[in-house]
């Protein structure tokens, strides 16, 4: 019997690392695909590679169940679909940890308790963000461009330089400089500024 892992995350954004260090050390093959888990068996190109390495005893490995689907509907479409396919699942942590081959209340449970704390997460969140703007304060990153950086950016364009130098010179990205240019000589900031 090999196991076959699966990691996934739903953006390029997010990292794989905690579910590498978990399916690497057991798994033959790991594959890894950064699509939404709300996508069937079929739209999803890393899961059938997977599935096409699995041999009859082998078992596809998550190390949570909510890997296979984003949400409990989503999780449960795509569990029936491995099991017609006779593939069984390995789950390592959470409350559904253990192997299975067919549906079961606790991997049912398993799906609709991560649906749930991915809810709380994304409420809590937002609470979050509401409650920091009633003080006065913005989430996201900090601003790349503070006022010295403007300064440097808009001197060095007033002396011709090209945006690629300026961007070098202050160790911004080009589009940065773009903006700061768009949004300095009024243009919109999708559009790149007049030469």
């Amino acid at each position: 019997m090999a196991l076959i892992g699966l990691v996934r995350v739903s953006t390029d954004k997010q990292n794989t690392q905690r579910q590498h260090d978990a399916l690497d050390p057991i798994c033959w093959k790991i594959f890894e695909e950064k699509i939404s888990g709300k996508l069937a068996t079929d739209d999803r190109p890393a899961l059938l590679n997977a599935l096409s390495h699995i041999r009859d005893g082998d078992l596809l490995t998550v190390q949570e169940v909510d890997r296979l689907g984003r949400n409990l509907l989503e999780g449960l479409i795509v569990l029936n679909d491995l099991f017609q396919r006779g593939v069984g699942v390995k789950v390592l942590e959470g409350i559904a940890a253990g192997e299975h081959t067919e549906r079961s209340l606790i991997l049912d449970l398993a799906l609709a308790l991560a649906e749930d704390r991915r809810r709380d997460i994304t409420r809590k969140t937002k609470n979050g963000l509401e409650a920091a703007r009633k003080r006065g304060r913005v989430g996201g990153r900090r601003p790349v461009v503070d006022d010295d950086k403007r300064a440097a950016i808009l001197a060095r364009r007033e002396r011709g330089e090209s945006i690629r130098t300026i961007a070098a010179g202050v160790k911004v990205s080009v589009g940065v400089v773009h903006k700061t240019l768009a949004v300095t000589e009024g243009n919109p900031a999708d559009q790149p500024p007049t030469p």
